[in-house]
């Protein structure tokens, strides 16, 4: 099978791959969709030779990208139960194996496990764009039969990370939420808030993006290069400041704006991979009494918990989708998606 392999420098080849066959406890699937997703422009941009990628050791073997991995199962190896896993099934990934038996393992977060290197698919083992993705069964996150596989691709990993943050801000309808970028996780924020009740302020410097954050929901716009962020936020609400506000961009710029842009008593929330960001402390947290949290992607179960909140509110996933490639157009898929003035893309096979 031919497999997409980010090489260094924003290049990127379709290699070679054996099929791959389920041992003990895995199983194989056939890939039906595979989300682009901003992180992984992180490891395409990485300098040919560089030593890191999202953080991790890079790879010594070419590894295939993507970990917005939703297919079918194709293959099941032994000791895998009917429970887990039969073939046929449409199925999700939780893109993460850690040790399997620590206590954030065991509690579905196995991201955070602290006693073994974390294996990240798409980035330390192999992801989703390609033919076939082997997974271990325990992984399997189910995919009702009303979501598409695109929908799917995208809780996997951008959807769902915008989901995961919002429920740990314990975002209610009372709230307005200020959102800093409206690419893919940012658009998704803004689009389930909305359906969570919530009042979305959503900022980003692409006119396009911010057109499209209307369509999706959100309550106000503002263009950071033409307004001041935190003087318009506060305009909207009266001068109070937003209730919650979230940073997807990872730009300096914006993190900073979303901590002052927050009301005295409110939340900031840090999602956006990369980067860094100067506080003041004292007048930006303690003397607001704010609240600063990050949130890294979801859990095992809060990846289902967000699949079945898209279902239940009919939330239209699929609409975040602006291009859909073929993995024969990885390289022109890519070098526009680097650009970030698109929606989201996604392989289909």
């Amino acid at each position: 099978m031919k497999g997409v392999v980010f090489t260094g420098g924003r290049e990127l080849e379709l290699m070679e791959f054996p099929d791959p066959t389920p041992g003990p406890d895995e199983v194989v699937l056939e890939m039906k969709a595979s989300g682009m997703c901003g992180s992984d422009l992180k490891t395409y941009r990485l300098a040919k030779g560089a030593v890191k990628a999202n953080g991790l050791p890079a790879p010594t073997e070419p590894v295939i990208a993507g970990h917005e991995p939703c297919g079918v199962v194709a293959a099941i190896g032994p000791g895998v139960s009917a429970r887990e896993a039969r073939i046929g099934q449409r199925v999700m990934v939780h893109h993460y194996i850690g040790c399997t038996t620590c206590g954030h393992c065991r509690t579905g977060w196995a991201q955070l496990c602290q006693e073994t290197p974390i294996t990240v698919f798409g980035s330390s083992g192999h992801g989703g764009h390609a033919k076939y993705l082997k997974v271990p069964a325990s992984t399997l996150v189910p995919l009702p039969d009303e979501l598409t596989f695109e929908a799917g691709a995208a809780i996997s990993c951008g959807t769902g990370t915008a989901y995961g943050a919002l429920r740990r801000m314990n975002l209610s309808g009372n709230d307005v939420i200020a959102i800093f970028g409206q690419g893919p996780v940012g658009l998704s924020g803004t689009q389930l808030a909305t359906a969570m009740g919530a009042r979305v302020i959503a900022l980003d410097i692409s006119e396009d993006r911010l057109e499209r954050a209307k369509e999706f929901g959100a309550w106000a716009t503002v263009d950071p290069r033409s307004n001041d962020p935190v003087g318009a936020i506060k305009e909207l609400t009266h001068g109070r400041g937003a209730d919650l506000t979230l940073d997807t961009s990872s730009s300096s710029e914006a993190r900073i704006a979303a901590i002052r842009s927050a009301k005295v008593w409110g939340t900031m929330c840090f999602v956006g991979e990369g980067g860094n960001v100067t506080i003041d402390v004292s007048p930006d947290m303690l003397r607001k009494q704010l609240t600063v949290i990050g949130s890294w992607t979801f859990s095992h179960s809060g990846q289902a918990e967000c699949a079945r909140f898209v279902v239940e509110r009919g939330i239209d996933v699929d609409r975040l989708f602006t291009h859909r490639w073929k993995l024969e157009q990885a390289d022109e898929a890519y070098k526009l998606f680097d650009q970030q003035t698109t929606g989201k893309g996604v392989f289909l096979m």
